[in-house]
């Protein structure tokens, strides 16, 4: 049995917090840098030449990317032989959580609650999912998320009658619905099976994973790649000024579902779609 102080994923959190807001993952960059060929609108071509040149600012001044810089969503794989000591390990995350945005003076943007909107201060509570795996160790991610993307986001709950066809042009008719209001270029998550819940938490997995990894299973690989091909035909294009790159990548994660269902949660992200992880 491993014993972890519960402190050491406070401060865990709070850097990952305030550097996933500063420092968009390497390969975003390189992704959005290598559409700009890619892309035959001038306009949309210069749209990409802009965020690529926000984001060297962003770095040289050590502030973040983005305005929004997002509700904390915080994922955390435990290992089934730690022990967390010092105290309540969910408190040390808010903590964390808290440490981050106020220190790291990113921009306070939740309310304690739905109706009354009374900002909480100190971008607390964060959304926490954990899983338990095996070993001793605990993988933390970071994932601040802006909701200029996260309002644009949709679920549908198909028949297994649905054909792929049919969940192709669910998508596509989601980022069409979005149209401009999520900053694009975008970056999209599709969650597949499970039930109403289970497939919104894997389309928000989905827009975690790395953009390099396609999905293991050919057949969702090759329905990724189908998916993103008719979102490039939409003609949105970065910040909505038409073009042909409107989504950098698309991501799809699934699920065992049951016999009646096939639920279908699509999360969109912004061209900055942040994330950022540590293993302890």
């Amino acid at each position: 049995m491993r014993e972890i102080e519960v402190s050491v994923i406070k401060e865990a959190v709070a850097e990952l917090c305030e550097e996933a807001n500063l420092l968009l993952p390497p390969m975003m960059k390189e992704k959005i840098e290598s559409c700009i060929p890619l892309e035959e609108s001038p306009v949309c071509k210069e749209v990409l030449g802009d965020i690529v040149r926000n984001i060297d600012c962003a770095k040289e001044l050590n502030v973040p990317i983005c305005q929004d810089t997002g509700m904390a969503v915080i994922f955390l794989e435990i290992g089934q032989d730690v022990h967390f000591t010092g105290g309540s390990l969910y408190k040390a995350i808010n903590e964390g959580v808290a440490k981050g945005y106020v220190e790291g003076k990113l921009r306070l943007s939740v309310v304690k609650d739905p109706l009354r909107r009374v900002n909480t201060g100190d971008n607390t509570p964060a959304i926490i999912h954990t899983s338990i795996v095996d070993g001793d160790k605990v993988k933390i991610m970071a994932a601040p998320k802006g909701f200029g993307s996260e309002n644009m986001s949709r679920i549908k709950m198909f028949t297994p009658s649905a054909t792929k066809e049919d969940i192709i042009a669910f998508v596509t008719e989601t980022v069409n619905v979005a149209g401009s209001n999520p900053c694009p270029p975008i970056v999209v998550g599709v969650g597949i099976g499970g039930d109403f819940e289970q497939s919104a938490y894997l389309s928000k997995k989905a827009l975690c994973r790395d953009l390099r990894e396609r999905n293991s299973d050919p057949f969702y690989s090759e329905l990724e790649e189908a998916m993103l091909t008719e979102i490039n035909k939409t003609g949105i294009g970065s910040q909505g000024f038409g073009g042909t790159v409107t989504a950098l990548y698309l991501n799809i994660e699934a699920a065992p579902t049951h016999i009646a269902g096939l639920p279908v949660a699509v999360n969109i992200g912004c061209h900055v779609t942040r994330h950022k992880e540590r293993i302890i």
